[in-house]
């Protein structure tokens, strides 16, 4: 039970941390870069748009996105990997109107994947750091565990107790005490960060939506997107992430799509935001390794529909 409130906990952190930021820097001749979660990303941004387009994207239901009511979709569920990879790749060919290289941090790393997955001719590569390993995945459950986190998820979904827990959750002493968790390096944690992940849970809405997402226990792993994913991917992981296991990430590192896995050194979850002098530099190495698109595939006439 520990455990489970910690995935949940940690769901609520990963998934609120957007700001709307919008692109950053337009050089029409440089690589499009795409990050999710856009103001976790905040320390790459300007840095990265020195020498590339970079956008951050807010998925629907979280940061300050729209809230569709979760129940207005009746028995089919809408908060999936799939609705936020179309999301992305409509991003990509409505806003951005070029391949991209997507970089992921967390949850937003099934979102890449699965767009990728989807529509492989629009992520030329893609950057996970800590990618979630989705341990409350029904498939990762003892079969005599199963009914009880159904119970649970149906409880928190279905009856008051879901509110009460979110509210309980959606403070900022909860939400500091849960970045002290995933960040080894924990003078990062400011008032300024506990406030951008904060805010947008407590607009309408937000509730629904994260009780409806943590009751998500299916879907896509991803051992089974990696091997279908066509573009490079590059790993990196920082090794002090209480949630995410290096030891179980590592894995990973052994399908054909994946070029490299880099441990990040006294780094928790969140390497972007706690370690960023370490990921820029590998986010600008990937990508000058991978700049010239193949030379079967055309842009323009990929999104000159648009």
């Amino acid at each position: 039970m520990i455990n489970l409130l910690c995935q949940f906990e940690k769901n609520f952190c990963s998934l609120s941390l957007c700001l709307c930021s919008n692109y950053v820097s337009s050089f029409s001749d440089c690589d499009a870069l795409t990050a999710i979660y856009s103001d976790h990303w905040r320390k790459n941004i300007m840095v990265l748009a020195k020498s590339h387009r970079v956008y951050s994207i807010d998925l629907i239901g979280y940061g300050y996105s729209d809230k569709p009511n979760p129940r207005d979709f009746f028995d089919k569920p809408f908060y999936t990997f799939e609705t936020w990879a179309s999301q992305l790749n409509d991003f990509c060919k409505d806003v951005v109107k070029d391949q991209a290289f997507f970089i992921c941090n967390s949850i937003g790393g099934l979102v890449g994947l699965q767009a990728a997955v989807m529509e492989p001719e629009i992520c030329r590569g893609m950057i996970l750091l800590n990618i979630s390993l989705r341990m409350l995945h029904i498939k990762k459950q003892p079969w005599y565990g199963r009914p009880l986190i159904r119970s649970f998820q149906n409880l928190l979904r279905n009856t008051a107790a879901g509110k009460l827990f979110y509210k309980m959750v959606a403070t900022s002493e909860s939400v500091r005490n849960i970045l002290c968790q995933c960040y080894n390096d924990t003078s990062q944690v400011t008032e300024e960060l506990v406030e951008k992940i904060l805010q947008p849970g407590l607009e309408p809405g937000a509730a629904d939506v994260f009780l409806e997402f943590i009751c998500y226990s299916g879907g896509p792993l991803p051992e089974e997107l990696l091997p279908q994913v066509k573009c490079p991917v590059l790993i990196a992981w920082g090794d002090k992430d209480p949630w995410e296991p290096i030891e179980l990430g590592r894995a990973y590192g052994n399908f054909d799509s994946v070029e490299d896995f880099i441990v990040l050194p006294n780094v928790g979850h969140c390497p972007q935001d706690e370690a960023p002098h370490l990921v820029n530099p590998l986010v600008e190495s990937f990508v000058t390794r991978h700049a010239t698109p193949p030379a079967s595939v055309s842009a323009a006439s990929l999104y000159s529909s648009n």
